[in-house]
């Protein structure tokens, strides 16, 4: 198959739109009917949650994601997406964020070759890049995408949000720079605040509106938002394995792969299995 083949038979495609205002996505549809006649948008989806679950059921060549959704950002349910794809099915597809003009975003877009849209969605910006989204698909004719290349382009995404605050809707407030990392959690238990020393948490896990706050006996919730601790505690000694996960590096025991190629590990001084999410199985390259 020559390229101008392949560019032709990727003109036919399917899109999804995840955005939470109406009136921007039915004007995004209408702007790609005029920019791209040949894709088909199979559905729009109102909050990130849904954007995932309509996707792995869809199984669309192009997302478009808004940055900024209710429950679950754009940006978190991209990862979500990657982590349940199945990529023997169909490759990954092809993702454009759209997001209200926010310089941080940007150039962490433009640092990361992430095609971006700003809202207002203008009908030039909006031609270039469906000329290279079509590319992109027509090189995937002969050249399989790197999903591995797409999570740390999304990992230097989340990266940036964490520490800007800037492109997830969390408002929550980078801690200075050069802080010195946290060492007490402040639990409260019953009518009392407990003071657990950072040095014996083993796991901070989200829970629904709380975080779960694990030691080698205990159990501890607390209301700061997993995303507001993570950049306060020491990197080195804290790692992230999924995205409501992060674990004491030094307590992991084993780490095991499952017959679908899926990583989880023990800790030392607990019996619980963690998932790994491909997001992060990279801190684990022997396997």
């Amino acid at each position: 198959m020559n390229v101008g083949t392949a560019a032709t038979d990727a003109l036919a495609a399917d899109a999804l739109i995840a955005e939470d205002e109406p009136l921007l996505a039915q004007a995004l549809v209408a702007e790609l009917a005029r920019a791209w006649p040949q894709l088909r948008v199979r559905a729009t989806a109102g909050d990130g949650v849904s954007a995932v679950t309509q996707a792995l059921a869809l199984q669309p060549d192009v997302l478009f994601f808004d940055i900024r959704m209710p429950g679950q950002s754009g940006l978190d349910a991209a990862v979500a997406l990657a982590d349940e794809w199945d990529t023997q099915a169909k490759p990954f597809p092809a993702l454009v964020f759209v997001t209200a003009y926010d310089q941080y975003a940007v150039q962490a877009f433009e640092a990361q070759a992430v095609d971006y849209l700003l809202k207002p969605v203008q009908p030039e910006r909006l031609r270039k890049t469906v000329a290279k989204l079509q590319q992109t698909l027509a090189q995937r004719q002969t050249q399989p995408p790197d999903l591995d290349a797409t999570l740390g382009q999304l990992r230097h995404l989340l990266g940036q949000a964490a520490l800007t605050g800037a492109g997830t809707g969390t408002g929550g407030a980078a801690p200075a720079p050069g802080a010195a990392p946290l060492s007490v959690i402040q639990a409260s238990v019953g009518t009392s605040i407990r003071m657990v020393p950072v040095d014996d948490v083993l796991v901070f896990e989200a829970a629904d509106k709380y975080v779960r706050v694990l030691t080698a006996e205990h159990e501890y919730l607390i209301r700061t938002p997993l995303k507001e601790l993570l950049p306060q505690l020491d990197a080195q000694a804290f790692w992230q394995v999924h995205r409501g996960t992060v674990v004491r590096a030094a307590a992991i025991d084993t780490v095991t792969r499952d017959e679908a190629g899926k990583l989880s590990l023990t800790l030392r001084g607990r019996r619980d299995k963690l998932p790994v999410s491909r997001l992060y199985a990279h801190l684990f390259k022997a396997m």
